[in-house]
């Protein structure tokens, strides 16, 4: 695993016990299905990241109202920058596109892991 930060295993823990309906959802009705060993709320250096896969080098974020917001956005592209630099693939979808069209997002895990 890339940079892996054993002082966040806790707070992970304590993440991965209470999902949000998104991220449910992202978990058993689409990553499930994928032929990708995922993990759910991995730390990755000083970050926990929703969804982790290191045979794909894939992080998946789940991006809810919260992640609008100026601060917010310059904290993401620094998380991604990071999480690049550590050879990471980062997709985004928002809560809306999971909860609203899983079927597209699950498409769009696939035609990546098809690439």
């Amino acid at each position: 695993m890339k940079t892996y930060n054993a002082d966040l295993v806790p707070r992970a823990r304590a993440m991965r016990a209470v999902m949000t309906e998104p991220e449910r959802r992202m978990w058993f009705g689409c990553l499930q299905k994928t032929n990708g060993r995922f993990r759910r709320q991995r730390p990755i250096g000083r970050f926990i990241v929703d969804f982790y896969s290191a045979s794909l080098q894939l992080v998946i974020e789940i991006d809810g109202e919260s992640h609008a917001t100026p601060e917010a956005v310059a904290y993401d592209a620094e998380r991604t920058i990071f999480l690049q630099a550590q050879g990471l693939t980062v997709l985004r979808f928002t809560n809306h596109e999971v909860m609203s069209n899983l079927e597209g997002v699950y498409q769009a895990l696939v035609n990546w892991i098809a690439k």
